[in-house]
């Protein structure tokens, strides 16, 4: 008799343990569950955005305003016209309205070798600070004549505070 009120006496233990194995088995899949969303959404989310980046790196490769003597090559005069700190303002502020007024982006247009850099920003005291997505075109850029050319690459940077 001893034997089965100790029994008796076990069950309610046994039960507590297996209910909280359950529910620890349950919270941990909840969070793999969660972490794998939350993944899944950064992930669709930066994508979206580098379309979006890769969009409007075409756009600026053949903006206009910025070619060369020929459609296929960008004028590195008029690069160093709306690269900061902008020269001609209105040639600048015409760049920006061209595009998307709810994205928040910079262009950094470079020659291959490195020789050249133009940055063009909206904002002349901003930083690249925090997450960016960027996408990138080559480019031949015209510096000064269309006998000196060179092969470059424009980059559209994202900034990440105009996602959300």
């Amino acid at each position: 008799m001893f034997i089965s009120d100790e029994k008796a006496f076990m069950e309610p233990h046994n039960d507590i343990i297996s209910t909280a194995m359950v529910v620890i088995g349950f919270v941990i899949f909840a969070a793999i569950l969660l972490k794998t969303y939350l993944t899944y959404n950064d992930n669709s989310l930066a994508l979206e955005n580098y379309r979006q980046a890769a969009l409007i790196a075409n756009d600026v490769a053949g903006y206009p305003a910025i070619q060369g003597s020929r459609q296929d090559l960008i004028s590195a005069h008029a690069l160093d016209s709306i690269a900061m700190p902008a020269a001609d303002r209105e040639m600048h502020s015409d760049f920006f309205h061209r595009f998307s007024s709810n994205a928040d982006f910079f262009v950094d247009v470079r020659t291959d070798d490195g020789s050249h850099t133009w940055i063009i920003d909206r904002y002349e005291t901003s930083s690249p600070e925090g997450d960016i997505i960027a996408a990138s075109v080559p480019v031949v850029i015209e510096l000064g004549n269309n006998a000196r050319c060179v092969p470059g690459t424009v980059t559209v940077r994202l900034r990440k505070n105009k996602w959300t």
